[in-house]
């Protein structure tokens, strides 16, 4: 099973959600485009969040030293991104693959993270409430059904039931299961998640 993880907008709990995902199913990681945060890249929180030791978090295809749009990082770089090049990596395990902030986010002057996605994924958008995220949700699960894939949802922050309803309601898409605000996230806390979400992701 390979699993796409996109988010309504940069810095929704992507990662975290992730993680989770990761650990539930003892998936491989891959996350296509890191743009900025070299140091403490998001395959870098997943290699500390995780306890099991099946999963393999394989190489970024594209690795841009500014924390922008991926098209922006890669001018600045002196490159362009093709999407001829971002190739999945082989493995037999599940495969967790994290997108980069929402789904039309440019890559470069033609192709978007949207582009990304596969026939044969599974795609998990990580919604958190916000004033504008029932939009924000709502186009982006609008936008999936280009796909023909299927979907699933997962809430991350401060639950906010009318909120969460609605999306549900109108959308109609899997709900995965809830992350609420923690104090912290480390191994404990990804671990207690990945058991709560194990049963809905292994059956998605």
């Amino acid at each position: 099973m390979k699993l796409f993880v996109t988010g309504i907008s940069t810095e929704v709990g992507k990662t975290v959600a992730s993680a989770i995902v990761v650990e539930a199913l003892h998936a491989d990681y891959w996350k296509p485009v890191q743009a900025g945060d070299l140091g403490n890249s998001d395959s870098h929180k997943i290699e500390s969040y995780i306890s099991n030791t099946k999963t393999v978090i394989h190489p970024n295809s594209y690795a841009l030293q500014t924390p922008m749009s991926p098209h922006a990082a890669a001018d600045i770089d002196g490159i362009t991104i093709d999407l001829e090049k971002i190739v999945p990596p082989e493995t037999n395990n599940h495969l967790v693959i994290e997108g980069a902030g929402g789904l039309l986010v440019p890559l470069n002057d033609t192709d978007t993270i949207f582009d990304l996605i596969q026939p044969n994924y599974k795609v998990i958008v990580v919604s958190r409430h916000y004033l504008g995220s029932i939009n924000h949700t709502l186009l982006t699960l609008e936008k999936l059904r280009e796909k023909d894939v299927k979907v699933g949802i997962i809430f991350s922050g401060d639950e906010h039931p009318t909120t969460e309803e609605i999306i549900l309601k109108k959308s109609g898409v899997t709900f995965l299961g809830r992350i609420n605000e923690e104090p912290n996230f480390n191994k404990e806390v990804i671990r207690k998640y990945a058991e709560q979400l194990k049963l809905a992701l292994e059956s998605f």
